[in-house]
């Protein structure tokens, strides 16, 4: 089997490229891909040569780890059938291709336990499921201490921070406030205050959620806290981190790092998103054909007035 695929040849270069595909095994399935998203963090990273490295890292690659599509085939051992609606995390398929993280192209091969089922409802915003399942796993990682402190300013009115202002809404806990200098993403707020953070004054916050990415925002996130309060790391930061000393040491603060979530968030976040009482609507603004992928991720991440940008497929197939 062939597939039609994003590849990251180098930084700063996209090619829409045919690829050869693993044949599948037992335990694989293959999935016709509708829609992927482009991730403004991660993948942002990768297309201009910052990401760190880690294993798996290096060009040639196919990004895309927010993919969603139908079973058209399954192995003998799979748990999905053929119609299938899953959401799909990434794929390593491609042979000499990295698959970091594999999911942007038309059709993959991959392991059955790897993908999830979603209801055809959610339709295009499926893709949203793995930020959704970042913005849970940031607060449900703090529920291994009990009680659980959830977001009273969360800092970014990108995606990621939506998610976590309104999860933290859906769960009935206090609305937070939300930190956004960049007048473009101000609006769109689901019962909480979206503020420049030098219109508030306030001083006392018990947790603090950071989804800047901005490696300078330490001291000033320290000296927003309330004694004992705690800032989340729930960003991505290429540069060192540092803070003085003094104003953390009279705040007993405490900095928490929120890793990559695991299944049982995207469990979670699957249950809250199909039941309703999560809502992905309003985070899709940008659409474009996987032809123009150049010109998509470009705009992805050079546009502030573009929250998600996905890429459809189905013409594709």
């Amino acid at each position: 089997m062939k597939t039609m695929a994003i590849v990251l040849e180098q930084p700063e270069h996209i090619a829409f490229s045919r690829l050869d595909l693993t044949p599948p095994g037992d335990d694989d399935v293959v999935v016709d891909i509708e829609y992927s998203g482009i991730s403004t963090g991660t993948e942002k990273l990768l297309y201009n040569g910052r990401m760190p490295q880690f294993p798996g890292m290096g060009y040639p690659l196919v990004p895309g780890y927010e993919s969603v599509g139908r079973v058209v085939a399954a192995g003998g051992n799979a748990r999905h059938a053929v119609g299938d609606r899953v959401f799909v995390p990434g794929a390593r398929c491609y042979g000499e291709v990295r698959g970091l993280f594999g999911g942007a192209a038309s059709k993959i091969v991959v392991g059955d336990s790897r993908v999830v089922s979603v209801a055809d409802t959610l339709g295009e915003r499926a893709v949203l499921l793995a930020l959704a399942a970042t913005a849970y796993h940031a607060v449900a990682v703090g529920g291994k201490r009990d009680p659980i402190t959830p977001p009273d300013l969360i800092v970014g009115h990108g995606v990621l921070g939506r998610l976590l202002a309104r999860m933290t809404v859906a769960a009935g806990m206090p609305a937070p406030t939300v930190w956004e200098t960049n007048p473009e993403r101000s609006a769109g707020s689901f019962d909480y205050a979206v503020v420049h953070p030098d219109a508030d004054e306030r001083r006392d916050y018990r947790a603090i959620y950071d989804v800047s990415g901005d490696s300078q925002i330490l001291d000033k996130l320290v000296m927003r806290l309330a004694p004992g309060g705690e800032v989340v790391l729930a960003g991505f930061y290429t540069e060192p981190l540092n803070f003085m000393f003094a104003p953390a040491f009279m705040r007993e603060t405490t900095f928490r790092c929120a890793a990559e979530w695991q299944r049982a968030d995207l469990l979670a976040v699957k249950e809250l998103s199909e039941t309703g009482r999560l809502s992905l609507d309003g985070l899709i603004t940008h659409h474009a054909q996987p032809t123009d992928a150049d010109n998509a991720y470009r705009t992805a991440f050079g546009d502030s007035g573009c929250l998600k940008m996905i890429l459809d497929w189905r013409s594709c197939q």
